[in-house]
């Protein structure tokens, strides 16, 4: 046996509009981004893959990633221990977009840097 219920009754039943719902989850959103400062939501990319390396162009703020166990091409150089980008925008990221290293391995200031 079926029992039928109105949509009128329904709405009696629960004793408060959908509009209320959407308010409080709206309310609680707005608190939980507020004490967190965004930062539950914040994303940051990898400068390489897990199973490679960063590395730095001679003279120029280029950068490209190589594979674990093998060296960097002719031009490129790996970055001086303690000063390895590890994310987009980090530290060392941002650093080596005004410096670089000489043929000798030197740092130095980027010549195309502006």
């Amino acid at each position: 046996m079926y029992r039928r219920i109105s949509a009128p009754t329904t709405a009696l039943r629960l004793g408060r509009s959908p509009a209320v719902g959407v308010a409080a989850a709206l309310a609680g959103a707005a608190a939980v981004m507020a004490l967190t400062g965004c930062s539950a939501f914040e994303y940051k990319e990898d400068i390489c893959m897990s199973n490679e390396y960063p590395v730095l162009t001679v003279n120029g703020t280029g950068s490209a990633c190589v594979s674990n166990g093998q060296e960097p091409q002719a031009g490129f150089m790996r970055y001086p221990e303690g000063k390895v980008p590890q994310q987009v925008d980090d530290r060392w990221d941002v650093y080596w977009n005004t410096h670089t290293l000489d043929k000798d391995g030197n740092v130095i200031d980027a010549p195309d840097a502006r």
